[in-house]
């Protein structure tokens, strides 16, 4: 008798475990099927996705833009303290660098032109006369105490005696500082800028150079070789090394760096994409990453330690423009936000750009430069002005996460068809 009990008990127990399990599948699959709830906190975990909203919690690092550390909207002033020559494109700034505080005030470093006329093209370029905004260039830097009100200190690497590296012209500098040295890396070009290699099927050759001091004031001695090589004739980084971009990582010097592969369109642009090189002093030798080239965008990218990796605001040019990218490992970038108005060609202030304490604040302000400035194409020279943003953890500054910047209406209008795209449209509608 106490035997059949005690298999009738077993079976109950079975029994009712098994009515559980299937009230609770049913549970699940009734909560599946319920519509996405309004407020987050309720959202069932086992509820299916659409690939939209799943990005939102996957890719991003919060579903809402308020809550996004790493979106942010693009205020702009114009500095004061620069003469520009009344506009005549004789004077131009452009390309400045990272900014750096030091003996209580702020230096940025940028490409300066001044030159009789304005630059006349290629073909109409001499030994005194700019074919580009950035041709017989030399690099001077200028302090600040407010970021807003510059003082202009004069040159800082001028171009060297032909024919050592830069002797036409040294532009795009960026600056590093390492065990209480100053490194200026930056572009040296040994003819006017748009001569065509013919052999490398490109405009613009020019190494990567660079020079150090004991001072941010300086005086500057330059190292008189190539930092980063290019590559060999069947590599991505063959024909052209742009844009270096110093950071220290894990004790190490990572330079990020842009380069043009494929082949030209009709607008002669390349497909623009960047790498990074490492080394373990200033001068080298640095070691390309095997998986460059990192980032599939971006002219003039902007980066930037934040959090335990690095950040890049990718402005112009590729599939992943007006975005702001995250790697965490410093080489796999994914895209952290997308966002407008960004600024061009642009040096950050970012305080912990080389303190390497994994642990990055991010940036609120920089100088951009604007190429144009006179609205004259005849008369072209370029100008620095400041932009503020919120990509940092310790700034939170809701009216910089807005997602409803509106332009002028005139401005819409200004991005008109050409009288040939006209012409098309016309003959479409016959």
């Amino acid at each position: 008798m106490l035997k059949k009990l005690s298999i009738a008990f077993i079976l109950s127990f079975i029994f009712s475990c098994n009515s559980d399990k299937n009230v609770h599948v049913s549970n699940k699959e009734e909560n599946t099927k319920k519509a996405f709830p309004l407020y987050l906190k309720d959202l069932d975990p086992n509820k299916p996705l659409s690939s939209a909203i799943k990005r939102s919690f996957e890719n991003y690092e919060a579903p809402r833009l308020l809550d996004n550390e790493l979106y942010t909207n693009f205020k702009y002033s114009e500095l004061k303290g620069f003469d520009y020559h009344n506009g005549d494109g004789t004077i131009s700034r452009r390309d400045p660098s990272k900014i750096i505080k030091e003996n209580g005030k702020y230096y940025v470093w940028y490409t300066h032109r001044e030159t009789p006329t304005e630059p006349k093209g290629f073909k109409g370029a001499t030994d005194v006369i700019p074919s580009q905004d950035w041709d017989l260039a030399e690099i001077w830097y200028a302090t600040s105490t407010d970021g807003f009100t510059w003082k202009e200190q004069g040159v800082a690497i001028p171009r060297p005696p032909e024919p050592k590296p830069g002797w036409r012209s040294v532009a795009t500098a960026d600056i590093l500082k390492f065990k209480n040295k100053y490194y200026l890396y930056y572009q040296a070009f040994d003819a006017p800028s748009g001569k065509y290699n013919k052999k490398r099927d490109a405009y613009d050759i020019c190494p990567v150079a660079m020079s150090w001091a004991d001072s941010p004031e300086g005086p500057w001695t330059p190292l008189d070789n190539v930092v980063i090589p290019f590559g060999s004739e069947d590599e991505w980084d063959y024909r052209v090394i742009h844009d270096p971009n110093p950071l220290v990582h894990n004790g190490k010097i990572y330079i990020y760096y842009k380069s043009g592969m494929d082949k030209r369109d009709e607008n002669r642009k390349f497909w623009d994409t960047w790498g990074v090189a490492v080394a373990d002093k200033p001068e080298g030798p640095f070691v390309k990453h095997e998986l460059n080239p990192i980032m599939n965008s971006g002219h003039e990218t902007i980066i930037f330690p934040f959090k335990e990796g690095v950040a890049a605001i990718v402005n112009t040019d590729g599939i992943e423009h007006y975005t702001i990218q995250y790697a965490k490992d410093w080489v796999n970038f994914e895209i952290a936000s997308v966002t407008q108005l960004l600024p061009t060609a642009a040096g950050v202030y970012s305080p912990d750009a080389f303190d390497d304490d994994h642990d990055g604040d991010g940036i609120t302000w920089g100088l951009s430069h604007f190429i144009n400035a006179g609205n004259n194409w005849n008369k072209m020279y370029t100008k620095l002005g400041r932009f503020d943003c919120d990509l940092s953890q310790k700034v939170h500054d809701p009216s910089l996460k807005q997602s409803n910047i509106l332009l002028p209406n005139d401005w819409y209008f200004r991005q008109g068809l050409s009288a040939e795209q006209r012409k098309r449209i016309e003959e479409r509608n016959q």
